[in-house]
């Protein structure tokens, strides 16, 4: 099997130039402002892509704590859509968690932890489509294994940087592997493929390796895990607090002159 080594959360920011394509002003953004930067806490970075108004797709390594394997408290994360430069479009702290139930947070890279490096994240309120357009899951075969990426990184951790074109290098047994360049920082980015004028969401970034000849990116087919995660929020969502209201003594009488307490104080 090929080496892995996970790319983890990116814990020294750099400022460093990239030769990738940056995009900083409102019309490089356009259409890419539902990619964002996890900001967690001072420990670093990943990256995230919001597919709801207040959903974000990540990697789960990039969502649990790694002392405890716990996932982060609510506020620690915070989501900075489309942040360029130091501005982001709009920025939401992380409420609520999500992992994949098989991912387990061990120093230890396998096909299993990578097929299972899935998180889901709900912002404390949904960032308008007027902001930020989320992307769709992609389903079915990509044309031609043409992908893209855009993520933050090391040396690119200040704005999007987006390789247009990359290519997919196999599909098999719930790994998908491509030769797009990614790095630290790049964890939890989406792997896109083209479905009409958009791009959609195949994957999530996890690891990047070789396969003994180049160096390898990794990430899992997420057929059927979305949907699973989305109902483990909804089960774990707190649930709001009952509206109770103190009951007033009516000022009307009854027909046998009876004063009666009425649920509207009426």
């Amino acid at each position: 099997m090929s080496t892995l080594l996970c790319l983890s959360v990116l814990t020294t920011a750099s400022h460093a130039q990239s030769a990738k394509r940056r995009l900083t002003d409102r019309d490089d953004l356009y259409g890419w402002e539902g990619i964002g930067r996890l900001d967690i806490g001072t420990e670093g970075f990943c990256t995230g892509t919001l597919i709801a108004q207040d959903l974000v797709l990540t990697a789960a390594h990039c969502a649990l704590e790694k002392a405890t394997g716990q996932p982060y408290a609510p506020g620690k994360v915070t989501f900075r859509a489309g942040l360029s430069d130091g501005k982001a479009l709009a920025d939401r702290k992380v409420v609520q968690i999500a992992v994949h139930p098989d991912y387990t947070n061990q120093p230890e890279l396998s096909a299993a932890s990578v097929r299972a490096d899935v998180a889901l994240m709900r912002l404390e309120q949904p960032i308008p489509y007027s902001v930020a357009n989320p992307f769709a899951l992609h389903s079915g075969r990509v044309d031609g294994n043409e992908v893209s990426i855009a993520s933050y990184g090391r040396g690119r951790s200040e704005a999007i940087t987006r390789e247009r074109s990359c290519r997919i290098l196999q599909r098999r047994q719930g790994l998908v592997t491509f030769n797009c360049d990614i790095t630290f920082g790049s964890s939890g980015s989406a792997l896109l493929a083209r479905h009409g004028p958009r791009w959609q969401i195949l994957s999530v970034v996890s690891a990047v390796g070789t396969d003994g000849r180049q160096k390898v990116g990794f990430g899992m087919e997420l057929s059927g895990i979305v949907a699973e995660l989305k109902a483990d929020l909804r089960r774990d969502a707190p649930q709001p607090k009952a509206a109770i209201r103190r009951l007033q003594v009516g000022s009307g009488k009854s027909s046998s002159g009876a004063k009666f307490i009425s649920s509207d104080g009426s």
